[in-house]
């Protein structure tokens, strides 16, 4: 007597929708980037997820109260720029990064802290931006604007249709 049997494949084992489903996860990642042995950027992420369906992308996703950061250095020591999100993606095909809600941008060299709802950095035009309202404190003044732009090394750094100055004392 001969019983018929299978094997389970692992298409079979995935969920029914398995595009949203993650290839790797990594938590509590930091991960830096060095140039000729200087320190260029710090990337700390609560949670990395690479995805390959429906598009190449990798999510960093704030988790248990830690958000998602990278802190910019000039000279391998010096910070020059801090960038925080609630998340963040970059596109395997495009050289492109977004970060989301509640983005915060210190320039540590100007002096200026900048709010955002988002901000987009697409490295192929060496061009950071956000086309939503943008709110720049320095010092005491706060401008806000329709929008921001920037070169990608942060160092042109501008308020699109500014729309008011507040200044206020301490």
């Amino acid at each position: 007597m001969a019983m018929p049997t299978a094997c389970k494949s692992d298409k079979d084992m995935l969920p029914e929708d398995w595009s949203d489903s993650a290839s790797q996860q990594v938590r509590d990642a930091r991960i830096q980037r060095t140039e000729g042995g200087k320190l260029q950027l710090e990337l700390n992420a609560p949670l990395i997820q690479k995805f390959e369906r429906p598009v190449a992308k990798t999510l960093y996703r704030s988790l248990g109260g830690k958000r998602v950061s990278m802190m910019l250095y000039e000279n391998g020591v010096e910070k020059k720029t801090f960038i925080e999100a609630d998340y963040a993606v970059s596109y395997d095909d495009r050289d492109l990064m977004e970060a989301h809600d509640s983005v915060v941008v210190i320039d540590f060299n100007a002096g200026d802290t900048i709010y955002l709802q988002d901000l987009i950095w697409n490295s192929a035009e060496d061009r950071i931006y956000s086309e939503h309202p943008v709110r720049a404190k320095n010092g005491n003044r706060i401008t806000l604007g329709d929008g921001f732009v920037s070169d990608q090394r942060l160092e042109n750094m501008q308020i699109i249709r500014q729309r008011g100055v507040i200044e206020f004392e301490d």
